[in-house]
Order: C-alpha cells, then structure tokens, then sequence
C-alpha cells in the first residue's frame, strides 16, 4: 500500500542569500564591504520543510498563506515545482528574509514583510488534504497560517509533527512529536527549565503530546516520551558546518517521514538527528539551488537547458513518457521527480512513436497539445520530443544525471537503462498513484458514451 502524502502546514517565506567576497572595510564605517557575486532565492519556513520533504521523494501537499506583491508571487513559482499548494489569502506583504553573506559567513539579514494569514475559501481543500494525509508536520512561524486550521489540526488520526516558534501559537493536544530547539523549549516552559532534558519531560506533560525532542545543533537533541524515559540521541560523528540555516526544518522533516513510514519515536528522531547533521554539514540551506524563474527569461530548449545546468553544477532530471490525456498520477509522478534535483526535462513520445506503442488508437491527445500542457505544469522546465520507440538517442544527447521512471520496473528492464548506464546517471523509479491511468480514463470514457 503505497503511504500518503507529507503535509505540511505552516508560514512560507522568501529566503534571499546574497553572497561575495569582502576583503576590505567601508571609509565611513566600520564595516565590511561586500562585493555581490550571485543572488540565490529558495523558499523558507514552512516551504523549506516541504522542499526538504520532498527531495526524499515524498509526494507533498502544503498549506500555507502566500500573498499577491512580487515576493508572493516569486515564492509562488518557487514551491509549484515541488509541492501541491493549498494557498491560503495572506492580508499584508510576504515575508522576506535576506542575508547577506561571505566566504560562507552571514553579515547582516534583514527582514521584511507584515503578512497574516487568513482562512479563506480554500478550508474544504485544507481539510481534504489533511485526511488523505500519511502525516503531517507544523512549520509554525507566527504569522497566522496555523491558527487559521487549527480547529482542522485537532482531529488528525495521522502522526502530527509540530515545530514550533517563539512566536507561534502552543501546539495542539495529542501531537506525535513537538521538535522546539533549546530556546524555544525554554520560551514554551517560561523558563522554568534551564536543562533540555527537564525541559522535555516537562513540556510532555505539558502539551499532551506524545514525545518532545528538544534539538540541540551539533550535540543532537533530548527525547522525552509520554511513558517517562528521556534520553540523549547524538549524532553518529562530529558535526562540522558552519551554517546550520534550516536544520530545524530538516530534522523535522525528517521525522515526519519516518513516523509516517511506520518508525517508532525513538527510531525517527535517532534518523532525524543523523539527517539535519547531513544536511549542516553539506552547507545547510545556503547549498540549496533552485533554477531561479524569472518572466523575462526566454525559453530554453531541452538542450541548452541540459548544457546550462551541468555548466553551473546542477543535477539535471529527465523522465519519458507518452502523457496521452494527462492525470493525477502524472503529475504527482513529475512533481517527486523534479524535487530530485535542480531541472526537469520531459521527453514525450510523437504521435507516429505512440501508435507504434499503443495502437492506431492512440493518443487520444495529439503531441503538440501534449507538450502545451506539459510546459505548463510549474515543476517541468523543459520538454522535447523524440520519434524513437524510446528515449535512448535523446539521454545520450542530454545525459541526465538522474533518469526517473514511475511504475514496478527495475533497472534492467527498462529498455533505455543501457544509454542511462553509458552516461553515467542513475536509474530512480517512483511509485504511481493507484487508481489513475490513461487506459482507465479512456475505458471509462467509452462507458459513459
């Protein structure tokens, strides 16, 4: 039975690291001067948590407040890539944060945006979201997204995650897991506890919550349960990162998806700490590249979009496919597989090379109005098409680092796996979503007529 989605709900933010060099000080002040090289924006907060979500392949719906000005919008783009998004209206402007960094240090971060969000008229899709959910993680910032479904929040049979912020609202009663760092956990107790492993087991008891694991950076976190025991999970090696941007984000994720696969709370916060050590040491959020959009880019073809991602380091992803009558499960497929990496390209069969695969009847949708909806979808950066019985000529032609397939296959079946092998990629075959093809869509078609 294939899991549900990771929902994650919460306050999304636009993450801005401008980074250079700075190598002298200011005249009139002293401060360094910083000489910009390269402008990297990702999304934050609540968003930052489903990215991180997804990139482990998780299917991901988030619930977040995102607002119209230009730094709603940028984020807007920036999560259609990867997660299905729940928009909730947000009164006031999106939040802003912009650090300015060097050499790998932050100099200044200035933040922006007075935004809160409101509860609108997208709460049936909240609440439908919620209950198809396998769990689901709380990324509360403060700004009113939470509070806008708690009523939502208190009625899930599912694992529920919650981590908190100072100035958020309490979790809900009966939460799996609450992940507040040594600082939070001294705001949630009033600074009662000055220890996290007292603090733990008072905030248990405290929240009606099933565990508390109280995070702290490289030394890993205190887990206090519901029955008592507290202990200490470290890491398995020293953590050396000087950037720790987003491990709160990533532990908690982390955990979310291991409750939701069945672990046990000892088992997915021992995985959560060795991941956000992962994730410190690879340079934290700052290591994050997402393809910038942008409306005054002109398109790119396939293959210059192949060529300018392996130019800047990226990972390029590429998948095939007829995409005759696009579906659900299409899209949840292209959604996981975008979040694998920095771009996806789509390789669509023609229309001569589907009937050779399919039959004279087939496709139902003709291969040029197939690739308008393809470069459509927010998380597809390109799309060619290849008159072949398979992909094989065109992944020599754009060597993907990562060749997704959805379905039971294996490597070896597959008849493109050879080209994917003589390039050097990898072969990462996602689960479908029962319940949703092609072929059923055209049988049930032809019922009703």
């Amino acid at each position: 039975m294939t899991a549900g989605p990771i929902v994650v709900v919460g306050d999304s933010l636009l993450d801005v690291d401008i980074e250079g060099d700075a190598d002298r000080l200011c005249p009139d002040a002293p401060v360094p001067v910083v000489h910009g090289r390269a402008e990297h924006r990702r999304p934050g907060g609540a968003g930052l948590a489903a990215l991180l979500a997804a990139r482990e392949g998780a299917e991901v719906v988030l619930i977040t407040a995102l607002g119209e000005d230009a730094s709603g919008q940028r984020l807007r783009s920036l999560l259609s890539g990867f997660a299905e998004v729940v928009r909730l209206p947000l009164r006031g402007t999106t939040s802003r944060k912009t650090r300015v960094r060097a050499r790998g240090q932050t100099l200044l971060r200035i933040d922006t945006g007075d935004g809160r969000a409101w509860r609108g008229p997208e709460g049936e899709r909240a609440a439908h979201a919620l209950r198809n959910a396998g769990a689901v993680l709380v990324s509360d910032y403060g700004r009113g997204s939470c509070d806008t479904i708690r009523d939502l929040l208190n009625c899930l049979t599912v694992p529920l995650v919650w981590d908190p912020h100072p100035s958020g609202s309490l979790p809900v009663p009966g939460c799996a897991l609450v992940t507040p760092s040594e600082v939070e956990a001294a705001v949630l107790c009033a600074q009662r506890c000055a220890d996290p492993e007292p603090a733990a087991r008072h905030l248990v008891r405290q929240l009606h919550a099933g565990a508390v694991a109280v995070t702290l950076g490289m030394h890993g976190a205190v887990l206090a349960s519901r029955d008592g025991r507290s202990f200490h999970v470290r890491p398995p090696a020293p953590v050396f990162g000087r950037d720790a941007c987003g491990a709160g984000d990533r532990f908690a994720a982390a955990a979310a998806l291991a409750l939701r696969d069945g672990a046990s709370i000892e088992e997915a916060v021992t995985v959560a700490v060795m991941e956000s050590a992962r994730f410190v040491e690879a340079g934290g959020a700052a290591a994050i590249r997402l393809p910038q959009p942008s409306l005054g880019d002109r398109p790119r073809t396939a293959v210059e979009l192949a060529a300018l991602v392996r130019a800047t380091g990226g990972r390029l992803i590429a998948t095939g496919g007829c995409f005759d009558l696009l579906h659900a499960g299409h899209v949840s497929l292209l959604r996981q597989a975008r979040a694998l990496g920095d771009a996806l390209i789509v390789c669509v069969n023609s229309d001569d090379s589907v009937r050779r695969l399919k039959g004279p009847g087939r496709p139902v949708v003709a291969e040029r109005d197939r690739v308008e909806i393809l470069r459509a979808l927010g998380c597809v950066d390109a799309v060619v098409v290849f008159t072949e019985d398979t992909p094989s000529v065109l992944i020599e032609h754009l060597r993907p680092d990562v060749w997704v397939k959805g379905g039971d296959y294996t490597g070896l079946e597959l008849p493109e796996a050879e080209a994917v092998r003589l390039t050097g990629g990898e072969i990462v075959v996602l689960p479908t979503v029962p319940g949703h093809s092609t072929t059923g869509l055209i049988a049930a078609a032809q019922e009703v007529m």
